[in-house]
């Protein structure tokens, strides 16, 4: 009686189980269906007992020995298949456990990738901030290079006009002495 009721909490556990898993493993599938046909085949042996309790073949409608003893057979039959069910679900549980920390695995695989790509990135900006900067320097720099330029520019064109001016006056003063 006491594995008939722990059979049916795992079952109904079971079941609930089995309707939130959803898997590509086919060996996990396997094993499930095997539990299954391991189920119904229980299922079948405890009906034959629940019979086999009924049937009276003695005298008077009593049950006779070989009665009791097929019925006893029969219920440590279920019990064997009980045994084996366990077995079966104990795997099924390590399959499961195991995908699940091939999942959590897998979610820290992703983590520790993501946590890269976001230092990478950071990286990247920092990269590109400090280019800015320099970049920003560098036409700063180029623009006053440009003023600078041009100021020397002015004062050369000045200096040159200055310089022929005075060569002009210079060659007109000395004319004017040769005349």
């Amino acid at each position: 009686m006491k594995h008939l009721f722990l059979l049916m909490f795992i079952v109904l556990f079971g079941a609930g189980a089995f309707a939130q898993v959803k898997t590509d493993s086919v060996a996990y599938g396997r094993q499930r269906a095997k539990i299954n046909a391991m189920l119904a085949a229980r299922r079948l042996k405890f009906g034959q007992y629940d019979t086999s309790l009924t049937k009276r073949s003695g005298i008077f409608h009593m049950q006779t020995k070989n009665d009791i003893r097929r019925s006893n057979q029969i219920l440590m039959d279920i019990v064997d298949t009980d045994d084996e069910i366990f077995i079966e679900l104990k795997k099924l549980f390590d399959y499961r456990t195991n995908q699940l920390n091939y999942t959590a695995f897998q979610k820290k695989q992703i983590e520790n990738t993501a946590r890269e790509v976001e230092k990478e990135r950071i990286a990247y900006m920092k990269t590109i901030n400090s280019f800015r900067a320099q970049n920003e320097a560098l036409k700063a720099q180029t623009a006053k290079q440009n003023e600078d330029y041009q100021s020397r520019q002015k004062l050369y064109i000045i200096a040159m006009a200055m310089l022929i001016v005075s060569v002009i006056v210079l060659l007109i003063l000395k004319r004017k002495r040769s005349n």
